[in-house]
């Protein structure tokens, strides 16, 4: 190994981390809505789901370098498959987080709860868990591509940040939960 590989081995696991913290504080927002007893479940399940998605896409590299040639022009701005990706999971990410500001401040002092059984409910947060970790994902990948040129680098990386949100998750869930401002600012 050279020095240059533990150079974009560290350079590049300390960047995954980073993206990490936004995928867990989302990840912390939605489990908050789960009964006490499952939110470590579907943390964990939600995070184990994000490092799958990254390594299924990570393998697929070409499938995502392809992803900037544009499918078509509005005026003279060219969308490509990357683009309406990221640009859906932003719609989604502002939508859900409309949606818990106003829960947060404008629900008259009681937490809104969905009216579905606690199977559904663990169902549903980990299917907005899935969703929110396709765009994390897809943000982590071309951020691998392009910072290191070997893919052992980039797997390597994104196993030792999910490791750290794995354990840190718990930590950070509870910090949100303290501080609603933090909801706020995600």
């Amino acid at each position: 190994m050279h020095i240059d590989d533990l150079i974009a081995l560290f350079t590049l696991t300390a960047m995954e981390i980073v993206l990490g913290i936004d995928n867990i504080v989302f990840i912390a927002i939605l489990v908050a809505k789960l009964p006490l007893a499952q939110q470590g479940r579907a943390r964990s399940l939600g995070i184990s789901l994000a490092l799958i998605l990254r390594l299924a896409l990570l393998f697929s590299i070409t499938w995502v370098m392809g992803l900037t040639e544009p499918l078509f022009s509005i005026f003279t701005k060219g969308f490509s498959g990357r683009d309406i990706i990221l640009l859906i999971g932003g719609l989604f990410l502002i939508g859900k987080a409309t949606f818990e500001i106003h829960d947060k401040l404008e629900s008259e002092g009681h937490e809104h709860q969905l009216k579905t059984s606690s199977k559904n409910k663990f169902g549903m947060v980990i299917l907005q868990i899935l969703l929110i970790d396709i765009v994390f994902s897809l943000d982590s990948v071309i951020t691998a591509v392009g910072m290191a040129q070997q893919i052992w680098i980039m797997v390597v990386a994104m196993v030792i940040a999910v490791g750290v949100m794995l354990v840190s998750a718990g930590k950070i869930s509870e910090f949100v939960e303290k501080h609603p401002t933090i909801k706020i600012l995600a």
